[in-house]
């Protein structure tokens, strides 16, 4: 599917442009402490002309058998249920603002720039992320996380996104409940 910048994008967020649409897709997720499960990732980038982009995700999990995750941390093969778009429980939501910042700090690499990133969940955190986007990689890791007193403790984050042979893959690892930075969900999504 060809992509092309909209005329009405901000020139401040073309370098996170290549994110905008809606992109489906599967993933695993697996935890100390928390059950390894498939789930289906719904992530919506998009904007209103502003200088960031709006992001929205869902995740649910899939009541199916975990399946055999590739080097990306993706399944190998179709998890069953993954093409209804109401199969499963919802596990996580997130929405929150994406802007490239105004100061390019000092040693970025030529074709990077730095990222902000704000997201809140429906579990009762706002975090704030740090990073730089360029060449179709995002990186992030989180700079601060402040909690509801009812939602889990989750102490960093870090978020890669990539575009691999046009498909969206995410990482994200947390370090949370005692344990340290370690992977906690993978996904590749596909451009709806």
């Amino acid at each position: 599917m060809a992509f092309e910048i909209p005329d009405d994008l901000s020139p401040e967020v073309y370098p996170l442009a290549w994110l905008l649409g809606s992109w489906r897709g599967q993933g695993v997720l697996d935890y100390p402490g928390i059950d390894a499960a498939p789930f289906v990732s719904d992530v919506t980038f998009d904007h209103d002309g502003g200088p960031y982009l709006r992001f929205v995700s869902t995740v649910r999990v899939l009541d199916a058998p975990v399946p055999e995750v590739g080097p990306d941390g993706a399944p190998l093969a179709p998890v069953p249920g993954a093409d209804d778009p109401t199969a499963g429980t919802v596990w996580s939501t997130e929405t929150g603002y994406w802007r490239v910042a105004s100061e390019r700090p000092e040693g970025l690499a030529e074709g990077r720039f730095p990222l902000e990133v704000l997201l809140a969940d429906a579990a009762g955190r706002v975090s704030v992320y740090l990073g730089v986007v360029g060449n179709g990689r995002v990186d992030l890791a989180s700079d601060l996380i402040a909690r509801t007193g009812t939602a889990a403790e989750v102490g960093a984050s870090k978020r890669l996104f990539g575009l691999v042979e046009g498909d969206l893959l995410w990482i994200q690892e947390i370090a949370a409940f005692g344990h340290p930075m370690q992977s906690y969900a993978s996904a590749r999504l596909v451009r709806q």
